[in-house]
């Protein structure tokens, strides 16, 4: 009995390692039933099989009201966001070759940070009233995230890029974004500065359906444009030198990857805010399951990290209830320590 089971679609093939099939299938189902039951359990509280009646049309009018106006759209959101999250994570870690490269260490989610404080402090009145809808605030977030993570690439640019200067660069940026929104969050109302300070920690609270449309497509595409590259980050793993004499154009693979890993991450930026470490540790967990091929790599990490934005706010709306705690407070609780236990292995390698 092989291991492997060949795969071809027109010009695509590879060989698909089963275990990994089966691993995700499991992570598949175990997503889909954590959403049903995330969905159910609230104020007015409804079991998976009245979810799932509410969902398709044929439960009772306010269970109906409940899942499809409020709570379908949140964990949707969650689900979306922590796959985006993960996904550029693995992405960065494969290009750089570094296990500590996330969208929170290179400041792409900084950047969406500073354009949405930018926003909410210069469309903001004498009365706390935003002077623009509110709606274009996602745009702002994404912008910001995007600029940031190609700031990143240009400041790292000399003669190509290196991963190691790619990253350095990175917690440099990082640093003077996080100083402006410091400062723009003190010099702004203190009503927006509230407000700024919970989207910043990452919370998928008031999340409605066109939110979740919005982003869907966008993340669809990029994984798809992904799944297709994934040999190429495979190569990048080996080496600059082995991938060169592989045939593999190291400076537009990087571009493109680049652009696929921030818009991920800008995307989920955008409307979840700044949740932090989810794109750090659902691609350590995935490599620990399935291995590093990236083929495999991003499906898995993609569930794990809807796993963890959907389990962290979970935690928050209930367990402190009626305080709602948002989900980035728990997805930091975890993945700092976590940090920290990568920077001392690596030191004592």
């Amino acid at each position: 009995m092989t291991k492997y089971t060949s795969f071809r679609m027109r010009t695509l093939s590879f060989l698909l390692d089963r275990r990994a099939i089966w691993i995700i299938a499991t992570l598949a189902i175990a997503v889909i039933l954590t959403a049903l039951v995330s969905i159910g359990i609230g104020e007015i509280f409804m079991t998976p099989d009245a979810v799932v009646k509410a969902l398709f049309g044929y439960g009772t009018d306010m269970n109906e009201l409940v899942v499809k106006q409020f709570r379908f759209p949140r964990i949707a959101m969650a689900i979306l966001a922590g796959a985006a999250l993960a996904v550029s994570g693995a992405i960065l870690q494969g290009m750089i070759r570094n296990p500590l490269a996330s969208p929170d260490i290179l400041g792409i989610t900084w950047g969406g940070a500073l354009a949405t404080i930018g926003f909410l402090t210069v469309f903001s009145d004498k009365a706390n009233a935003l002077t623009v809808s509110i709606q274009w605030q996602p745009l702002a977030s994404f912008i910001g995230a995007v600029l940031a993570g190609f700031l990143v690439f240009i400041l790292s640019w000399k003669n190509g890029i290196s991963p190691i200067r790619l990253v350095l660069i990175g917690i440099g940026l990082t640093a003077v974004l996080q100083a402006l929104t410091t400062l723009l969050m003190i010099i702004g109302p203190i009503y927006r500065a509230s407000e700024a300070n919970i989207w910043i920690t990452g919370s998928v609270h008031g999340t409605n359906g066109q939110d979740v449309l919005t982003l869907l497509p966008w993340v669809a595409v990029l994984l798809v444009l992904l799944m297709v590259y994934s040999r190429r980050v495979n190569l990048q793993e080996l080496g600059d030198d082995v991938a060169k004499g592989a045939g593999a154009m190291l400076l537009r693979d990087r571009i493109i990857l680049l652009f696929i890993s921030t818009g991920l991450a800008g995307g989920a930026v955008a409307f979840a805010g700044g949740v932090g470490f989810v794109g750090l540790m659902a691609p350590h967990i995935a490599r620990k399951l399935v291995g590093s091929s990236f083929g495999v790599l991003v499906p898995v990490s993609a569930l794990v990290g809807s796993m963890l934005v959907m389990i962290a706010d979970l935690i928050g709306r209930t367990l402190f209830s009626p305080l709602e705690v948002p989900a980035g407070v728990f997805t930091a609780a975890i993945g700092a320590p976590y940090f920290i236990y990568l920077l001392y292995r690596s030191r004592n390698k």
